[in-house]
């Protein structure tokens, strides 16, 4: 087996809190009598509905078709009647085109739901078409189609690695997929070897899933390894394809570029799971596994939940609040968003539910920077977002632009370590969307 030797550049360590969760079963919620799909899952451009008002639905069929390559389609996860077709609050805040279904509770499959008859004669155009069809994205936080992922990296790719980090406090989703699904994990990463035509996968996997890690090496072949699992530092955000590459392969992705630079194609293991399920099963994108956790949740528990299911639902499953929570994050507390309303659905980037207490929520009222330093030491990608936060706080674009603030990618260290609790993330977030403001404006008024 691999052994990583190296690491990567800054990272923190917030501690784990996953003690609440990490010993749960996955539990299957059943899917709710409303469900609100977003025709927005993803980056780029939303889908485009194809259902109206009254239309009967089937599980796994098609109801949003993907608007160009950027997009990824969406496929009701339930039987049923479309009930709206309209706009709805979104996770991140917006308000997004959906398709409202009213569940008929039957689960009548699809026609669309179809297995592979052999996956290993699949083409390479097969292949990524068959992951477009079912809608996959990045699982591990980026949303972004897989079949774009797929496609760019096929032919420069010698190292496929397979990301189980996990490194967000509270979030043992991923783990209890390794411990449980066992199969699919180590499925999608047999399909992957053979897209991208290399030796075998590198599953890298948190020290701190000792039993998951145990479990995936009793599995692998002894003769001919089609994985190899590797042991990662539990530091934050050591899942982070960047840093993930540098300790696994020791190269540094430059500036601006993908993985794909330096040879290295990155999938979380929920991602090469869902491949597994929509080759072998046929079955799209539908459902997430979600930690519903947090000191202001009653009972925290890891669930199997059917997307457009209302947030509202996970906490009742969980036994409701524990009193008035601080803050609701979907996501990690480094890196989630903040949530006001509970209605709005679980989406295929969710893989947390957070309730967090008063005392961890609360912001100074007056932040201040003493010029400590601590910021640009623990910065994964060389950063220094004291000075990012200082000319964003004065619109200054052109050292913001400059200062390379579009490789941020806001993983929290800098506002985790910050003695001085300024907003740093929030900022440089700001920041990051002026200037695409600004270039945007340029292109018109040319």
């Amino acid at each position: 087996m691999l052994s990583p030797v190296r690491s990567f550049f800054g990272g923190v360590h917030p501690g784990g809190r996953k003690t609440a969760t990490d010993t749960c079963p996955i539990e299957v919620l059943p899917a709710p009598a409303r469900l609100t799909l977003p025709m927005s899952m993803h980056t780029g451009q939303a889908c485009t509905p194809l259902v109206k008002p009254g239309d009967r639905v089937l599980l796994g069929q098609r109801i949003g078709e993907a608007s160009g390559e950027e997009s990824a389609h969406v496929h009701s996860p339930v039987s049923g009647a479309v009930a709206a077709v309209e706009p709805r609050l979104h996770p991140d805040g917006t308000q997004v085109l959906s398709v409202i279904i009213d569940n008929d509770f039957k689960d009548t499959p699809s026609g669309e739901i179809r297995p592979c008859a052999d996956p290993d004669r699949l083409t390479a155009p097969e292949f990524t078409q068959l992951v477009r069809n079912a809608g996959i994205v990045g699982l591990g936080g980026s949303a972004r189609p897989t079949h774009l992922k797929l496609a760019s990296s096929l032919g420069k790719t010698d190292t496929v690695i397979l990301n189980g980090a996990e490194c967000e406090p509270y979030i043992t989703s991923d783990h209890r997929l390794l411990l449980e699904r066992p199969e699919e994990v180590l499925g999608g990463a047999r399909l992957l070897r053979e897209f991208f035509g290399v030796p075998s996968v590198i599953i890298g996997i948190g020290a701190d899933k000792h039993d998951a890690i145990e479990l995936l090496r009793s599995r692998l072949p002894i003769r001919h390894s089609e994985a190899d699992v590797i042991t990662l530092h539990t530091r934050y955000p050591q899942g982070g394809e960047r840093q993930l590459v540098q300790t696994v392969t020791g190269r540094q992705v430059p500036p601006g570029q993908s993985p794909s630079s330096v040879g290295c194609a990155v999938f979380n293991i929920s991602t090469a799971a869902a491949i597994y399920r929509a080759v072998v099963s046929g079955f799209p994108l539908i459902r997430r596994i979600v930690t519903v956790s947090g000191p202001g949740m009653n009972t925290p528990k890891v669930l199997d939940v059917a997307l457009g299911t209302p947030f509202s639902a996970l906490a009742e499953a969980a036994g409701g609040f524990a009193g008035t929570p601080g803050k609701v994050l979907m996501g990690g507390p480094m890196m989630g968003l903040v949530q006001s309303d509970l209605s709005v659905p679980v989406v295929k980037g969710t893989n947390a539910l957070l309730a967090l207490t008063e005392p961890r929520a609360r912001m100074p009222s007056e932040p201040v920077c003493i010029r400590c330093g601590k910021c640009v030491a623990v910065c994964p990608m060389h950063l220094a977002p004291l000075y990012l936060y200082a000319y964003e706080q004065k619109d200054n674009l052109a050292e913001l632009q400059k200062l390379n603030i579009a490789d941020c990618i806001e993983c929290g260290c800098c506002s985790y370590i910050c003695p001085g609790r300024l907003p740093l993330v929030p900022s440089i977030r700001a920041g990051k969307q002026k200037l695409a403001e600004a270039s945007t404006a340029g292109r018109e008024g040319n």
